[in-house]
């Protein structure tokens, strides 16, 4: 099939552009933000006596081969009797961008970094997001940490948070990491070249898996969400990678997690009003309860966490091709996750997902506002000063931040279909292996796994019912409005 126009990643670009426009986000700095970048060449400086000098400790970041915005270091310490000291650095972001500064504005405006494989679109300018506010390796930044001491079991038995000087030791890849830890062959060489770094790996994944167990038997849900990426070589479009979860990554995600609640319990404990970020108990649960029975297991009639959690990870082992899309499912009956206002003494609404009662994002400050919002005021309150943010103007945020999350969700998964669609131009006509994720009246969905892709099934068959297993011929795409259309082969 003659195909009318050679699509390129700079054609991706546009399109990103324009669906961020089409959502109220803002792709470029104004004239303002530039003229307060022009003003910035040095990282932060405060010359605050409490602020204490850990650049000593072996720090890492630990984050995507392609990250340039490294929002923590990690480190940690066997304390004795099975007891660990974990360290969590966050960059001080906010000692270089004030609220309502031409920057501020900007990150307010969109409430987070757009990630698409094209082009990125960072919440803050890259001189600040990828150098000035990022904790780069070999630099001496500001920072805020978190001091949790972690039991033999997993526990979280307390937490500091104070203000640091930190030092990037070595800065890894959660792959290339997880493969060392899994095989222990091929040490990076980033670990390899700094003293003790690969024992120290070896204890902030050894605490991680507990804090992981932990959470999972008080009922934090397994999930695994599909997630393609697109991967280009220059101009070309040349693969589509789906992500893996990893120990790497699962390494980073317990201690933000455990961060994110301390930050939490902090703010609580000094009876100071915060962001919260919660998955209410769902309102669909009976739904949840009729789509296990359809897989021969039965939930309690009452929201009930551990129990979800169960029946998710007894499907994922016994039919890890279609947990994808079950976890989809059920994310969808969940709802989404939002931010709110949650005043001390009254009860807080937790985080279902996570089977936690207190927790925020705080953890991520130049990807994410709400984090960069925890970051003043726990500043503020480390201080005994006012906080930087009243409970009209935390609730508007709140709001706002939920919403505007949404739009990056919509913008996120729209530019993905138009990769996908690029990818499999020179491939109409050529049959795949899929599995059906949705049915409607008139069409169904599916998802083929060998490149990671979901289009449009047309003609869909009288018999045929989500999960079954089907080869598919690819028969149209449309790179501008991101369309795949299957036929059965």
């Amino acid at each position: 099939m003659h195909r009318q126009k050679e699509y390129t990643r700079s054609d991706l670009s546009r399109i990103a552009t324009m669906v961020m426009k089409e959502h109220g986000l803002e792709p470029d700095f104004s004239g303002d933000c530039h003229d307060q970048l022009s003003l910035l060449n040095e990282p932060g400086e405060d010359r605050d006596p409490h602020i204490q000098d850990l650049t000593e400790l072996l720090w890492c970041s630990l984050d995507n081969d392609d990250s340039q915005d490294l929002d923590q270091l990690t480190a940690c310490s066997d304390i004795g009797n099975g007891k660990h000291k974990i360290f969590i650095a966050i960059a001080d972001v906010d000692a270089l961008i004030k609220k309502g500064s031409p920057i501020d504005q900007h990150a307010k405006l969109n409430t987070a970094s757009v990630y698409t494989s094209a082009r990125i679109f960072p919440m803050l300018p890259e001189k600040l997001s990828t150098n000035l506010t990022s904790l780069n390796l070999n630099e001496t930044r500001l920072a805020l940490v978190t001091e949790i001491i972690v039991g033999q079991h997993g526990e979280m038995i307390g937490s500091t948070i104070y203000r640091a000087k930190v030092r990037n030791k070595a800065k890894l890849a959660y792959d290339a990491v997880s493969a060392w830890i899994e095989t222990k062959e091929s040490m990076p060489a980033a670990i390899a070249c700094v003293p003790g770094m690969d024992k120290q790996i070896e204890m902030q994944d050894s605490v991680a898996q507990q804090l992981r167990e932990k959470r999972y038997s008080a009922g934090s849900l397994h999930l695994q969400i599909f997630q393609p990426k697109a991967i280009f070589e220059g101009e070309r479009i040349i693969g589509i990678a789906e992500q893996i979860q990893n120990r790497g990554r699962q390494l980073i995600e317990e201690l933000m997690i455990a961060t994110n609640e301390s930050t939490a319990r902090f703010l609580l404990n000094k009876g100071i009003p915060s962001l919260r970020r919660v998955v209410r108990s769902p309102d669909r649960w009976l739904r949840i309860v009729e789509l296990a029975k359809r897989y021969g297991e039965s939930l309690p009639d009452e929201a009930d966490s551990r129990a979800l959690s169960e029946f998710l990870a007894k499907q994922n082992r016994l039919d890890p091709i279609r947990f994808p899309d079950l976890s989809l499912i059920v994310v969808k009956l969940m709802g989404p996750g939002e931010y709110v206002l949650e005043q001390p003494g009254s009860t807080p609404i937790g985080h279902f997902g996570l089977a936690v009662q207190d927790y925020m994002h705080s953890t991520a400050p130049n990807r994410r506002y709400p984090d960069l919002i925890t970051l003043r005021m726990i500043k503020q309150a480390l201080n005994n000063a006012t906080s930087p943010y009243d409970h009209q103007e935390l609730h508007a945020l709140a709001i706002h931040c939920t919403t505007q999350e949404d739009a990056i969700r919509k913008v996120e998964r729209r530019v993905r279909k138009s990769e996908a669609a690029l990818f499999l131009e020179p491939y109409i006509g050529k049959d795949f292996d899929g599995i059906i994720t949705g049915i409607t009246p008139n069409y169904g969905w599916v998802r083929i796994f060998n490149p990671p892709a979901e289009g449009m099934l047309l003609k869909l068959p009288r018999d045929c019912v989500i999960g079954n297993k089907l080869r598919v011929k690819l028969v149209s795409t449309d790179v501008d409005l991101g369309h795949i259309n299957f036929m059965i082969a």
